[in-house]
């Protein structure tokens, strides 16, 4: 994530919805990929301040913004959609009668527009269902009953709400969005690691599989390295509950679940590798690097603006590592509990180089 500046000149994050130093209403321009602070005129337009410009460019904040406060994305003016082009990929949101969804939904939406951020910044395609009504990527926030989803004790009584992905539809059960409910999950299960924005990256990687690798010449080699994926889901589910990770997985996955089948080690490898581009980005932003001549910048053009493969490795893990020496010293957990083996690096490397090709 790059870092953003008010017109005022004071510093802004992703979050933001309003400067705290000159009290201009803060929004993001997904086309220009800028959050700045804005002049409201008496049309109600927002419009970026610019001394001595008569003509600017107008926007309206998402409706999501206007009526719930769970967005801080723009819309262009003469746009007739009233929600931005993160906010129009949910189709389903939250039951708004309950008073604890609305905060659910913004921490969902929050972690989705840095998804879709970071996506847009390696110019990886996003295609909704206005496009591709098969396809396209959509997100349904579900809550399951107390006796049926998958924070529950119990799983026997109506089908579950699962997190997850299917023909372009990602699930978030929005149960995820609690953290109590959510460390209490990520220890049932031995996780060592789980997040809001980890299962957007994750289950992003399930889309893009289908998009970028089936029926690509890309699919012999991701076979090679991954598995074969026609391997039956379902019975590789049952063994991987049954059995768990094998002993070894440390040394051939990223994680015990990428070793329950090809997609799963797609999808969390998928994931671990926008965890790296994304925070390196962030690090160089802050000032903080160390091996790198040049720095990671997320912008539309990954073959220049990511450097070659070893040299981001190398980078990463010396700041994971000094994430993790920083965490300690504050008694916290890691916050990259991971060591990559070398079969996960020549994953990642794959990856990078699908992300960098030219479409």
């Amino acid at each position: 994530m790059k870092s953003f500046r008010c017109a005022c000149g004071n510093s802004l994050y992703f979050e933001n919805s309003h400067c705290l130093e000159c009290g201009r209403p803060v929004g993001m321009l997904p086309d220009t990929r800028q959050l700045t602070g804005f002049d409201v005129g008496g049309d109600d337009y927002w419009r970026v301040p610019i001394a001595g410009a008569e003509t600017r460019t107008a926007y309206r904040p998402c409706q999501n913004y206007t009526q719930h406060q769970v967005c801080n994305w723009l819309v262009h003016a003469d746009d007739p959609n009233p929600y931005c082009i993160s906010c129009r990929l949910t189709r389903v949101i939250p039951n708004l009668d309950q008073p604890e969804n609305i905060q659910r939904w913004y921490r969902i939406e929050a972690a989705k527009r840095r998804l879709l951020f970071t996506l847009d910044g390696l110019n990886l395609p996003i295609v909704g269902r206005d496009i591709d009504p098969e396809r396209g990527l959509v997100f349904e926030l579900l809550e399951g009953s107390s006796s049926s989803d998958e924070f529950a004790d119990t799983l026997d009584c109506d089908p579950p709400v699962y997190t997850g992905h299917a023909g372009g539809v990602i699930t978030i059960n929005i149960a995820e969005a609690d953290d109590s409910s959510r460390e209490r999950m990520r220890e049932k299960m031995g996780e060592a690691y789980r997040t809001m924005l980890g299962h957007f990256r994750h289950e992003s990687g399930h889309y893009y599989w289908d998009r970028l690798i089936a029926g690509s010449p890309w699919q012999a080699e991701f076979r090679e390295l991954f598995g074969d994926e026609r391997v039956d889901y379902n019975v590789a589910l049952a063994q991987h509950h049954q059995w768990g990770a094998p002993a070894d997985w440390p040394t051939r996955w990223i994680s015990a679940y990428a070793s329950m089948h090809p997609w799963e080690d797609w999808a969390e490898t998928w994931a671990h590798y926008l965890h790296i581009v994304d925070t390196l980005e962030t690090a160089s932003h802050m000032h903080v690097q160390h091996n790198l001549n040049q720095p990671v910048c997320l912008e539309r053009n990954p073959q220049q603006n990511i450097p070659e493969f070893q040299s981001l490795i190398k980078e990463w893990d010396w700041l994971s590592r000094s994430l993790n020496a920083l965490n300690r010293s504050l008694g916290m957990p890691d916050a990259y509990p991971f060591t990559p083996s070398r079969q996960v690096l020549e994953k990642l490397q794959f990856i990078d180089r699908l992300v960098k090709a030219d479409r």
